[in-house]
């Protein structure tokens, strides 16, 4: 990338392309100006993602139409309860003359340039389907057909129905970690957007929303070199580092970090936080959150804006708590803030 030989675009033209694409999804998706730039951030960080929320409130569109920012191939796959990790691999079927084929399955089809694996209701799935993606997110390859199977281009973009809990599964702790960030999408906050939302015709019709997002905005070939281009270029100063590592110890140890929740016993509350590779992938993503507005070192700011993405689904409560995890997590990452010492 590019094919035609003239020179790969800079990270000014990157940047100018990630915020057309910006744009573009914030036009096809109302209300989520939030999340847009948190998978924004994603992409540029070459992370998976996680969306949780309600029913109908957009997660499949947002994610339909970052697929066509990106471009590439693109494929999808239903969580149902039957399903298994075969079905990502092979594609049985009887042929033209009667007999049984097998052909590669949703996950291998595209070969090694498949750009977006996008898993709808992942919970439906049972565990040996996510053991299977694990080693997808975390590897890029997969063995089938005696072989082994590369993705040098892939990112995983998953979503989870909250709402109903019969006939799911919750995903361990090890297929959380390797989601970069777990993203929370709801109903727009602004009336006047869920007005839109329900008498606008534009956005009744998905495929047609979806179509006026740029296709191929930020061309998927050449997003691992600049992912890799703004990790060296956007610096972090010895200060946010120390900022960075207080955070972490906070909600890695709140009794030694003095953090207080009403009506919490904070000794029960964490059984386990954030492991290296959760603080590793705060920092890239804080170092792309600066560089998409336009600055060359991350700043304080840019931490609080991606923390509670990056860090709450890698902090794990006790049981007593978990069922308050929505208030909880919050509470707790806010405490973090005020007690850890930003620097100036």
């Amino acid at each position: 990338m590019p094919q035609d030989g003239s020179p790969p675009p800079s990270l000014a033209d990157w940047r100018r392309r990630a915020l057309d694409a910006e744009t573009g999804l914030n036009g096809a998706v109302l209300g989520q100006a939030r999340a847009v730039r948190l998978i924004m951030i994603a992409v540029f960080c070459r992370g998976h993602v996680l969306l949780e929320g309600d029913v109908g409130v957009g997660k499949t569109t947002l994610l339909r139409a970052v697929a066509r920012a990106v471009g590439g191939p693109f494929t999808r796959v239903e969580g149902t309860i039957d399903l298994m990790p075969g079905d990502f691999l092979y594609d049985a079927s009887i042929g033209e003359d009667g007999r049984p084929r097998v052909d590669p399955g949703p996950a291998l089809a595209h070969g090694e340039d498949l750009s977006i694996f996008f898993f709808n209701e992942i919970n439906r799935a049972r565990p040996q389907v996510h053991a299977l993606l694990l080693r997808m997110m975390a590897e890029r390859s997969v063995t089938a057909f005696r072989a082994e199977h590369r993705f040098p281009h892939l990112q995983v973009f998953a979503d989870r129905n909250q709402i109903e809990r019969d006939e799911t599964f919750e995903l361990p702790a090890a297929a959380r970690d390797r989601f970069l960030m777990e993203i929370a999408i709801a109903a727009p906050e602004d009336p006047a957007d869920r007005m839109a939302l329900a008498f606008e015709t534009r956005f009744h019709d998905v495929d047609r929303l979806i179509a006026t997002v740029g296709e191929g905005l930020l061309p998927y070939r050449g997003l691992n070199a600049a992912a890799e281009a703004i990790q060296a270029q956007v610096g972090a100063s010895d200060a946010l580092r120390a900022y960075v590592f207080g955070l972490w110890e906070a909600l890695r140890d709140p009794i030694a970090a003095g953090l207080e929740i009403a009506g919490v016993d904070m000794a029960r509350l964490v059984r386990g936080g954030a492991s290296p590779r959760g603080a590793a992938a705060l920092v890239r993503a804080a170092r792309v959150a600066a560089w998409l507005e336009g600055r060359d070192a991350a700043l304080p700011q840019d931490v609080r804006a991606v923390f509670a993405a990056v860090m709450a689904h890698r902090t794990f409560l006790a049981p007593v708590y978990e069922g308050r995890r929505a208030a909880l997590m919050p509470a707790l990452i806010d405490a973090a803030f005020a007690r850890t010492p930003a620097p100036a």
